[in-house]
């Protein structure tokens, strides 16, 4: 049967960690990069005895989390132990949240730029709000490093504050998860809760997909693809899996609910294990904690709630003249659009600022294998720069010039740099002799403009660029020619 006889039903679960100094029931220093085994303490080694202090900071960073998103919080929240064996938790259990979590549901929105490049031009189900089921917070486990003949163990991360996303089965297909995860990324980047660093491990996904034919209201059988580190990973694994589930299912093999891995060198998934259903984890409220009153953290909170991307691209539209594709780009990343911004600041040329951002110093980034927390070229200096080719001081082909002299050395500034390389515009009466002297030898060219040829006057400000050695300014040559031709 072919595929499009077929419905995919996707809901991801994305472990997400919360910057935080500690970890979220003890002291420990929490963080990425340290010595394997260097931050650890009888709480988070789970010892006989240790008892769990609640970190308020990732509790507060949750509750913004949910704001972000549009989630409610209930004014008590209360904590639950999954007894579950745990291979890579000191204490073989792990606190969590379990029927009181501190959000509940909301919505991601998938912006256009979120998704694959391969499919911006033909996005499924535009304006698109992903339903969230909840945003529960747990203790993340230990990282494991599996060899060839063992198996080593960094506690360090086990007890780092740890968000657990769940969404509503409500995506579709791999583009929408994929769409899914960058923007969810985005939104909780600008709220300075997670960088979100899939590279880092700081963000893991979890997917769950079932597949049933067209026509029919049950859902199919779910099975789980677990920690997906990498969004192409899950984007990927879901393609292989929706095939993989179809081909068995027109062959008659029925699908049994389990736990899957991914193995990105051959492209497939394999069985881990049968899935366990929430019973078998044996949730019990968590003895040595008491319930959270959330009613004052959620007003604490409210001030720090951020002015999000898709309000900000707004924004930038209305405010700068940019267009919504070029606001996208720049509100894609909060380091990005405060640079923007900062470059822009009283100028009437946003617009001419944004190009030079998207098209020069995003390529130049992009060229020089840096960041946009690593560009060297000031803000203002590029918006001093679009001032100059603006004021008609300098044409486009020289600010290029100045531009790379202030990467280079971007405590000059751009006047004095275009003056150093003999940028400085010649006057007026200079240019129109010269338009004038082209006029009178090329009685020709004349007869083109006046008939009506576009590309003749263009032909004359070329000409008029290269006796000036490049200092008129283009648009005032043309304007020139134009007018002297009365076209």
């Amino acid at each position: 049967m072919p595929r499009e006889d077929y419905i995919a039903t996707i809901g991801l679960e994305v472990h997400c960690q919360i910057t935080a100094e500690s970890k979220m029931f003890c002291s420990c220093r929490a963080g990425y990069g340290h010595e394997p085994n260097t931050n650890v303490c009888p709480v988070c080694l789970g010892l006989p005895g240790a008892l769990p202090v609640l970190n308020k900071h990732a509790i507060e960073q949750t509750i913004l989390a949910g704001m972000l998103l549009n989630c409610t919080t209930p004014e008590i929240s209360k904590w639950d132990r999954k007894n579950y064996f745990y291979p890579d938790m000191p204490k073989n259990f792990q606190l969590t949240q379990f029927d009181l979590p501190l959000c509940g549901g909301g919505g991601v929105p998938l912006y256009d730029l979120a998704y694959h490049k391969d499919i911006q031009k033909s996005i499924p189900n535009p304006g698109k709000v992903v339903k969230m089921n909840r945003i529960h917070l747990e203790e993340d486990v230990a990282k494991s490093t599996h060899l060839a003949n063992a198996s080593t163990i960094d506690y360090n991360r086990a007890g780092t504050p740890l968000m657990e996303i769940v969404t509503e089965p409500d995506l579709d297909c791999g583009e929408e998860a994929y769409a899914y995860l960058k923007s969810l990324q985005q939104i909780l980047q600008y709220g300075k809760i997670s960088d979100a660093d899939m590279e880092k491990g700081q963000m893991r996904c979890d997917v769950n997909i079932s597949v049933r034919k067209k026509g029919t209201d049950e859902l199919g059988t779910k099975l789980e693809i677990k920690n997906l580190n990498s969004i192409s990973a899950v984007r990927s694994s879901i393609y292989y899996e929706i095939d993989r589930q179809i081909e068995e299912l027109d062959m008659g093999i029925e699908q049994i609910q389990a736990t899957l891995r991914w193995d990105p060198s051959t492209g497939q998934t394999s069985v881990m294990r049968i899935k366990e259903d929430s019973h078998d984890y044996r949730y019990f409220p968590e003895p040595d904690l008491l319930p959270v009153n959330t009613v004052d953290l959620v007003e604490k909170m409210r001030p720090f709630v951020p002015e999000l991307p898709h309000d900000k691209r707004d924004r930038f539209v209305a405010d700068y003249g940019v267009s919504e594709y070029d606001a996208g780009v720049l509100t894609s990343d909060l380091v990005l659009a405060d640079y923007f911004e900062a470059a822009a600041k009283g100028s009437k040329f946003g617009k001419k600022i944004a190009n030079w951002i998207i098209n020069s110093v995003l390529g130049k980034l992009n060229e020089t294998f840096l960041t946009i927390k690593e560009n060297p070229l000031k803000p203002e200096s590029l918006g001093g720069l679009v001032d100059l080719i603006e004021a008609g001081t300098i044409s486009n082909n020289q600010a290029k010039e100045v531009f790379t002299v202030l990467w280079d050395e971007p405590e000059k500034q751009p006047a004095d740099v275009a003056k150093a390389l003999g940028f400085e515009p010649a006057d007026n009466s200079e240019i129109e002799g010269i338009v004038d002297e082209l006029i009178a030898a090329n009685p020709e060219k004349v007869a083109e403009v006046k008939g009506g040829n576009a590309k003749a006057a263009n032909w004359f400000t070329g000409q008029v660029m290269k006796a000036s050695k490049g200092k008129a300014n283009p648009k005032m040559a043309t304007d020139l020619v134009r007018s002297k031709l009365g076209f």
